[in-house]
């Protein structure tokens, strides 16, 4: 079939392009462009093509990918891009616990590690309604060490379905993060995957997984946010890794 004929048939023909700028971040690639080219009109170029290289990482991390998210009821999606480095039975962070939050139980947290190089754009892991929207001041200890999750400054989430089922996902600030931006607020309804916020430079996000659910991803493994599936509803059976 020819691409004309693809195309009349709403196919399309698929390109690569360079994923647009987050508007959070569109400033800082200002700022880093405009010293670029002082630099470059004094004529430093020692100094010009280090920070030419600084403009395009600081374009890059703020970059905000389309994704495509798996339509299925069932499925809790990954909230961030990056590498599974803890699955483990926790109590749920005291500002999410409750009748009405996650309850005083331990629960399954999956640890999503965000590197520099990593998508920062977080994005909610089911659909619903947002029930608390919580701060916490904090440190900025290693974003990849357990204790971060009590200790760092963090986000907490919690959205709640329609059918009663609830999800609490925290972004954490790690060694060079210094700001957590929240896109939503309490009330506000989200679909399965939609933006939510994003954390500056180097991160974390835990996700708490309902009892009765088990991970489906391993440590070591990456996650796409808004597209990887984390976990099934209602399947408690962990995923096995087979070494090849």
């Amino acid at each position: 079939m020819s691409r004309q004929e693809l195309t009349n048939r709403g196919a399309g023909v698929a390109k690569w392009s360079f994923p647009p700028v987050h508007p959070e971040g569109r400033k800082f690639g200002l700022i880093a462009a405009g010293i670029t080219l002082f630099f470059a009109f004094m004529a430093w170029e020692t100094l010009a093509w280090p920070m030419a290289a600084v403009t395009v990482w600081t374009l890059a991390f703020f970059r905000d990918p389309a994704r495509t998210t798996p339509i299925d009821e069932r499925f809790i999606v990954a909230p961030a891009d990056g590498l599974v480095t803890l699955i483990e039975q926790v109590l749920p962070p005291i500002e999410l616990r409750g009748s009405d939050g996650l309850g005083d139980q331990p629960m399954t947290r999956v640890s999503i590690f965000m590197s520099v190089f990593d998508v920062h754009i977080n994005r909610t892991p089911i659909r619903g309604t947002i029930k608390r929207v919580v701060y916490i001041a904090g440190k900025f200890l290693n974003a990849d060490l357990d204790k971060a999750s009590e200790e760092n400054e963090r986000q907490h989430f919690l959205v709640e379905r329609s059918d009663g089922v609830r999800i609490g996902f925290t972004q954490i600030a790690g060694l060079v993060a210094r700001r957590i931006v929240a896109f939503v607020k309490e009330g506000d309804s989200v679909a399965n995957g939609q933006r939510v916020g994003l954390i500056r430079f180097g991160s974390r996000v835990d996700v708490y997984l309902p009892h009765g659910t088990a991970s489906r991803v391993i440590k070591g493994q990456r996650c796409v946010a808004g597209e990887t599936v984390l976990a099934e509803l209602g399947v408690d059976q962990d995923l096995i890794a087979v070494a090849h």
